[in-house]
């Protein structure tokens, strides 16, 4: 470990990860160490002992739920948007070659009550409960309506900006009901909350139109999910550095960032020093660096079946928008099972996962709970969601943001591009890459 590197990159959750990648394949020299003896970090996927020593150190798990090897439980819920950034990052850097995929089987949203199907098809939208007749007509008109929007085409406006006219505005103006603009806004567009109201309407636009060419590609649903795990996510990464001459340390507890001058020269582990002029690393690793801008609860829990009401799907995201419970935050559910490898045969993960707005965060979840039908087992966390006080170009430590509420990869990629262009002082371009095979070809013509 003593010795001179380009960069230092201390945790390997996914944003890490995703930065020592790409460093790597631009040449930088980096060393990547985690103070656990697991990849992840927080983005982690754990086996049953690794479960049960974060959550109840020194209980065992019950024989019932089966062999160890046969789990790999999130720490996070979170699914990639097929058309999003994330997919675009693992085909830039070649990183699907580690990895197989499992479409996501449905997405769901609690409306009165009621669990309704996210309709994936012009059929399904006939049959939906979720609006009346006339209603499904209003909101057929507002979905033309963003589809043809063309910036550059005053046709296509119906005298309405996008950039500058509120997203509440533009529901009016379709004479949306309460109900719909609460499945637009947190089904389709996946806002938290509802403050985007009165933010101008792009933003709301790209998010649905995301929404809506996730859902093109494969049908069913938007997302995709790795097997084994979102664990395998920051592995695959890790992988590609250590391909391109990244040393890796699990394990490896860190003591101190060494300075000089007001600038970062080293992380000290023990006695030994590893020199570098940059320092990448989770907020964990820095936390007189960053200020708590929330806090998250996320219960994970061991199911024996399908949750009730959606069809037996053997995956699924549950939507419960914050209205229909009198809330200011939305309650997520993921849900996966056996056939994505986490679990033994005939069990199911579900996270039920919110905002905490309240002093009794268990209570805030009940209505999630309340959907799953019966808990064999489940495991409670309350984390702080941090974020860097200053960007990093002073001292050179850069630090990542803690995985937020969001049920998907979208601002985790934001947080990536941001530290990459403030660590190389240029924009993250992403293209399809050569893959290692073609490389190697090229190399031998030469």
């Amino acid at each position: 470990m003593d010795e001179q590197y380009d960069v230092v990159v201390m945790g390997t959750g996914l944003t890490e990860c995703i930065l020592s990648g790409l460093l790597s394949i631009e040449g930088k020299k980096v060393l990547h160490m985690d103070r656990n003896d697991y990849y992840g970090g927080d983005s982690a996927s754990l086996n049953l002992t690794q479960l049960f020593k974060k959550f109840r150190e020194g209980e065992a798990p019950a024989a019932a739920l089966g062999k160890d090897r046969d789990y790999n439980i999130d720490l996070i819920p979170k699914f990639m948007m097929a058309n999003g950034e994330l997919v675009k990052i693992l085909t830039h850097t070649d990183v699907t070659r580690y990895l197989e995929f499992k479409q996501i089987a449905g997405s769901y949203v609690y409306r009165d009550g009621v669990i309704a199907k996210v309709p994936a098809t012009e059929m399904e939208a006939v049959r939906s409960p979720l609006m009346g007749l006339f209603e499904k007509r209003r909101a057929k008109k507002f979905f033309e309506f963003v589809q043809n929007y063309k910036a550059d085409d005053a046709a296509t406006h119906q005298g309405m900006d996008i950039n500058v006219t509120p997203m509440s505005e533009i529901y009016k103006y379709f004479g949306l009901e309460a109900g719909t603009i609460d499945f637009i806004g947190h089904a389709l567009a996946l806002h938290l909350e509802d403050s985007y109201l009165n933010r101008p309407a792009k933003e709301t636009f790209d998010r649905i139109t995301l929404y809506m060419s996730s859902m093109a590609r494969w049908g069913k649903s938007p997302y995709l999910y790795p097997l084994y795990g979102l664990g395998e996510l920051p592995q695959g990464f890790a992988r590609l550095s250590a391909i391109y001459g990244g040393t890796y340390m699990l394990d490896k507890k860190v003591d101190e960032i060494v300075y000089e001058n007001g600038k970062v020269v080293g992380v000290r582990s023990g006695d030994e020093v590893a020199k570098c002029t940059q320092v990448i690393c989770d907020p964990s690793y820095a936390p007189e660096k960053v200020h708590k801008t929330d806090r998250v609860i996320r219960a994970i829990c061991l199911l024996k079946g399908p949750i009730p009401n959606t069809d037996g799907v053997d995956s699924f995201q549950l939507i419960i928008p914050q209205n229909q419970v009198k809330r200011k935050n939305d309650i997520y559910i993921a849900g996966v099972s056996a056939s994505h490898n986490v679990c033994e045969k005939d069990h199911y993960l579900a996270i039920v996962s919110t905002v905490v707005e309240t002093a009794n965060p268990q209570e805030e979840i009940q209505p999630g709970l309340a959907l799953l039908g019966p808990i064999v087992d489940k495991f409670v966390q309350v984390v702080d969601i941090c974020e860097p006080v200053k960007d990093g170009k002073d001292d050179q430590v850069f630090i990542s943001k803690s995985y937020d509420a969001t049920s998907h990869f979208e601002t985790v990629c934001d947080d990536v591009k941001d530290l990459y262009k403030r660590i190389t002082g240029k924009d993250l371009v992403l293209k399809q890459r050569q893959t290692q095979e073609e490389e190697q070809r090229e190399m031998a013509d030469h």
